[in-house]
């Protein structure tokens, strides 16, 4: 509880958290009623066998959802974990040409549990690039030709750093086992 502040039921606690910008916000809040239980006529039998009203407690362990994804996405300036993104790979086809293939490294993807979508717009690369960088995809894999035949794809991490290409089996596992370690903990 802020100091100063009134609880209108009863005793509180609340959880403070300063964002990116040092901004404080009550995310969760755990607070004892005394007044609701009563006004609702609420009533348990006790073991004595007489009537009883009992204490509620309120609880809300992230405060609002909204307040909670706001400073989330805030604090991350929108670069999540790999494991918590919602899209963890963007897919692009060098041309229309190779959009049947990305498909299919898609399903593939989809299979081995990794979360993936597909740029079929008729742009550039690096457009493309640009675009789903600033989306914050973990990572992008580009198709064309040679992935195609080779039956790989070519990974480019977000914000650029060392571009690989794998199979596609290799990439699912190493996405997943990036996953499974950022998550062990859990």
């Amino acid at each position: 509880m802020e100091y100063g502040e009134a609880a209108f039921y009863g005793p509180k606690l609340d959880f403070m958290i300063k964002d990116a910008i040092g901004r404080r916000w009550q995310l969760g809040t755990i607070q004892v009623d005394y007044n609701l239980p009563k006004r609702f006529q609420l009533e348990y039998t006790d073991e004595d066998n007489t009537k009883k009203t009992p204490v509620m407690i309120h609880r809300a362990p992230f405060g609002s959802l909204e307040r909670f994804c706001a400073v989330l996405i805030e604090h991350t300036s929108g670069h999540f974990p790999l494991w918590l993104t919602p899209d963890q790979v963007a897919i692009l086809p060098l041309s229309e040409k190779y959009n049947d293939y990305a498909q299919e490294v898609a399903k593939k993807f989809d299979l081995g549990g990794v979360r993936a979508t597909i740029d079929l717009r008729n742009e550039k690369l690096g457009r493309k690039i640009r675009d789903n960088e600033l989306k914050r995809i973990p990572y992008m894999v580009i198709v064309g030709e040679k992935e195609q035949q080779d039956g790989t794809v070519a990974v480019r991490p977000q914000g650029g750093g060392e571009q690989s290409v794998k199979t596609i089996q290799e990439f699912i596992d190493e996405v997943n086992a990036r996953v499974a370690e950022m998550t062990k903990d859990f």
